[in-house]
Protein backbone atom coordinates (compact mmCIF):
# COMPACT_ATOMS: atom_id res chain seq x y z
CA UNK A 1 0.00 0.00 0.00
CA UNK A 2 2.93 2.31 0.78
CA UNK A 3 4.04 1.72 -2.79
CA UNK A 4 0.92 3.42 -4.16
CA UNK A 5 0.23 6.15 -1.60
CA UNK A 6 3.60 7.94 -1.72
CA UNK A 7 3.66 8.33 -5.55
CA UNK A 8 0.05 9.52 -5.45
CA UNK A 9 0.86 12.14 -2.80
CA UNK A 10 3.93 13.29 -4.76
CA UNK A 11 1.93 13.52 -7.98
CA UNK A 12 -0.75 15.52 -6.17
CA UNK A 13 1.85 17.97 -4.80
CA UNK A 14 3.57 18.35 -8.17
CA UNK A 15 0.29 19.05 -10.00
CA UNK A 16 -0.79 21.44 -7.25
CA UNK A 17 2.42 23.45 -7.58
CA UNK A 18 2.30 23.36 -11.38
CA UNK A 19 -1.36 24.33 -11.88
CA UNK A 20 -1.65 26.86 -9.06
CA UNK A 21 1.73 28.47 -9.63
CA UNK A 22 3.72 27.80 -12.77
CA UNK A 23 0.77 27.45 -15.17
CA UNK A 24 -0.89 30.56 -13.73
CA UNK A 25 2.28 32.63 -14.22
CA UNK A 26 2.63 31.37 -17.83
CA UNK A 27 -0.97 32.33 -18.67
CA UNK A 28 -0.55 35.71 -16.96
CA UNK A 29 2.60 36.31 -19.03
CA UNK A 30 0.78 35.44 -22.27
CA UNK A 31 -2.10 37.76 -21.28
CA UNK A 32 0.34 40.66 -20.82
CA UNK A 33 1.33 40.57 -24.50
CA UNK A 34 -2.28 40.67 -25.75
CA UNK A 35 -3.74 44.02 -26.88
CA UNK A 36 -5.58 44.74 -23.59
CA UNK A 37 -3.17 42.92 -21.26
CA UNK A 38 -5.77 40.26 -20.42
CA UNK A 39 -8.24 42.77 -19.00
CA UNK A 40 -10.71 42.85 -21.85
CA UNK A 41 -11.55 45.78 -24.09
CA UNK A 42 -13.40 48.60 -22.32
CA UNK A 43 -15.52 51.07 -24.29
CA UNK A 44 -16.95 54.29 -22.92
CA UNK A 45 -20.29 55.41 -24.33
CA UNK A 46 -22.89 57.73 -22.87
CA UNK A 47 -20.83 58.24 -19.73
CA UNK A 48 -20.73 54.51 -18.94
CA UNK A 49 -18.01 51.88 -19.32
CA UNK A 50 -18.76 48.58 -21.05
CA UNK A 51 -16.69 45.44 -21.56
CA UNK A 52 -16.87 44.22 -25.13
CA UNK A 53 -16.29 40.61 -24.12
CA UNK A 54 -19.48 40.45 -22.02
CA UNK A 55 -22.91 40.36 -23.62
CA UNK A 56 -25.18 43.35 -23.04
CA UNK A 57 -28.97 43.49 -23.00
CA UNK A 58 -30.56 45.50 -25.82
CA UNK A 59 -34.35 45.40 -25.85
CA UNK A 60 -35.30 48.59 -27.68
CA UNK A 61 -36.32 48.18 -31.33
CA UNK A 62 -33.78 50.81 -32.38
CA UNK A 63 -30.89 48.49 -31.42
CA UNK A 64 -29.60 45.17 -32.69
CA UNK A 65 -30.66 42.39 -30.34
CA UNK A 66 -28.04 40.38 -28.51
CA UNK A 67 -28.07 36.67 -28.06
CA UNK A 68 -30.49 35.72 -25.24
CA UNK A 69 -28.94 35.08 -21.84
CA UNK A 70 -29.85 32.33 -19.40
CA UNK A 71 -28.37 34.46 -16.59
CA UNK A 72 -29.95 37.77 -17.62
CA UNK A 73 -26.54 39.15 -18.69
CA UNK A 74 -25.18 38.96 -15.13
CA UNK A 75 -21.40 38.64 -15.51
CA UNK A 76 -21.08 37.59 -11.87
CA UNK A 77 -23.06 34.42 -12.53
CA UNK A 78 -22.10 33.02 -15.92
CA UNK A 79 -23.93 29.87 -16.97
CA UNK A 80 -26.38 28.20 -19.29
CA UNK A 81 -29.85 26.89 -18.59
CA UNK A 82 -28.67 23.25 -18.80
CA UNK A 83 -31.97 22.30 -20.39
CA UNK A 84 -31.88 20.01 -23.39
CA UNK A 85 -33.68 20.37 -26.71
CA UNK A 86 -36.39 17.94 -25.61
CA UNK A 87 -37.21 19.79 -22.37
CA UNK A 88 -40.76 21.17 -22.60
CA UNK A 89 -40.00 24.25 -20.51
CA UNK A 90 -36.97 25.07 -22.66
CA UNK A 91 -38.98 24.62 -25.86
CA UNK A 92 -41.64 26.99 -24.52
CA UNK A 93 -38.98 29.63 -23.79
CA UNK A 94 -37.51 29.29 -27.27
CA UNK A 95 -40.98 29.49 -28.85
CA UNK A 96 -41.71 32.66 -26.85
CA UNK A 97 -38.44 34.16 -28.11
CA UNK A 98 -39.38 33.24 -31.69
CA UNK A 99 -42.83 34.81 -31.30
CA UNK A 100 -41.33 37.99 -29.82
CA UNK A 101 -38.78 38.22 -32.62
CA UNK A 102 -41.46 37.81 -35.28
CA UNK A 103 -43.60 40.54 -33.70
CA UNK A 104 -40.63 42.92 -33.57
CA UNK A 105 -39.52 41.99 -37.12
CA UNK A 106 -42.75 41.54 -39.13
CA UNK A 107 -41.03 41.08 -42.51
CA UNK A 108 -39.02 38.07 -41.31
CA UNK A 109 -40.21 34.48 -41.66
CA UNK A 110 -39.67 31.95 -38.89
CA UNK A 111 -37.23 29.99 -41.06
CA UNK A 112 -35.06 33.09 -41.51
CA UNK A 113 -34.39 33.54 -37.79
CA UNK A 114 -30.81 32.49 -36.92
CA UNK A 115 -30.74 30.05 -34.03
CA UNK A 116 -28.49 32.27 -31.90
CA UNK A 117 -31.22 34.91 -31.67
CA UNK A 118 -33.56 32.53 -29.84
CA UNK A 119 -31.18 30.29 -27.87
CA UNK A 120 -28.78 31.31 -25.09
CA UNK A 121 -25.10 30.51 -25.25
CA UNK A 122 -23.40 28.15 -22.80
CA UNK A 123 -22.05 31.06 -20.75
CA UNK A 124 -25.15 33.21 -21.10
CA UNK A 125 -22.84 36.16 -21.81
CA UNK A 126 -21.94 35.79 -25.49
CA UNK A 127 -21.23 39.30 -26.83
CA UNK A 128 -21.29 38.32 -30.51
CA UNK A 129 -23.82 37.34 -33.13
CA UNK A 130 -23.33 36.12 -36.68
CA UNK A 131 -23.53 38.51 -39.62
CA UNK A 132 -26.74 36.72 -40.64
CA UNK A 133 -28.28 37.46 -37.22
CA UNK A 134 -27.45 41.14 -37.60
CA UNK A 135 -28.61 41.38 -41.21
CA UNK A 136 -32.03 39.87 -40.41
CA UNK A 137 -32.62 42.84 -38.05
CA UNK A 138 -31.59 45.59 -40.50
CA UNK A 139 -35.11 46.34 -41.83
CA UNK A 140 -36.54 46.87 -38.34
CA UNK A 141 -33.73 49.15 -37.24
CA UNK A 142 -33.73 51.16 -40.47
CA UNK A 143 -37.49 51.71 -40.15
CA UNK A 144 -37.38 52.72 -36.47
CA UNK A 145 -34.44 55.08 -37.00
CA UNK A 146 -35.71 56.46 -40.33
CA UNK A 147 -32.49 55.44 -42.09
CA UNK A 148 -32.00 53.76 -45.46
CA UNK A 149 -31.74 49.98 -45.01
CA UNK A 150 -28.62 49.86 -47.20
CA UNK A 151 -26.87 52.34 -44.87
CA UNK A 152 -27.63 50.17 -41.84
CA UNK A 153 -26.60 47.08 -43.83
CA UNK A 154 -23.29 48.75 -44.73
CA UNK A 155 -22.72 49.44 -41.04
CA UNK A 156 -23.26 45.76 -40.29
CA UNK A 157 -20.83 44.75 -43.06
CA UNK A 158 -18.18 47.15 -41.75
CA UNK A 159 -18.42 45.62 -38.24
CA UNK A 160 -17.89 42.00 -39.26
CA UNK A 161 -14.87 40.42 -37.61
CA UNK A 162 -13.40 37.55 -39.59
CA UNK A 163 -12.22 34.27 -38.10
CA UNK A 164 -9.16 34.36 -35.84
CA UNK A 165 -6.08 34.36 -38.08
CA UNK A 166 -8.46 33.82 -40.98
CA UNK A 167 -8.86 30.18 -39.95
CA UNK A 168 -10.35 29.64 -36.52
CA UNK A 169 -14.03 30.18 -35.77
CA UNK A 170 -16.83 31.86 -37.68
CA UNK A 171 -17.23 35.48 -38.72
CA UNK A 172 -18.96 37.46 -35.99
CA UNK A 173 -20.17 40.90 -34.96
CA UNK A 174 -19.83 42.38 -31.49
CA UNK A 175 -23.33 43.67 -30.69
CA UNK A 176 -22.15 46.35 -28.27
CA UNK A 177 -19.72 47.86 -30.78
CA UNK A 178 -22.34 47.65 -33.53
CA UNK A 179 -24.98 49.44 -31.44
CA UNK A 180 -22.54 52.16 -30.40
CA UNK A 181 -21.64 52.68 -34.07
CA UNK A 182 -25.37 52.71 -34.87
CA UNK A 183 -25.94 55.54 -32.37
CA UNK A 184 -23.23 57.55 -34.16
CA UNK A 185 -24.79 56.96 -37.59
CA UNK A 186 -26.66 59.92 -39.06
Amino acid sequence: MKQHILPAVRLTLVTLVFFSGIYTIIILGIAQITPFEGRGEVIEAGGQKYYTNVGQKFTEDKYFSSRPSAVDYNAAGSGGSNKGPSNAEYLAVVQARIDTFLVRNPGVKKTQIPVELVTASGSGLDPDISPKAALVQVERIAKVRNLPADKVGDLVESNIQGPLLGLFGPSKINVLKLNIALDQLK
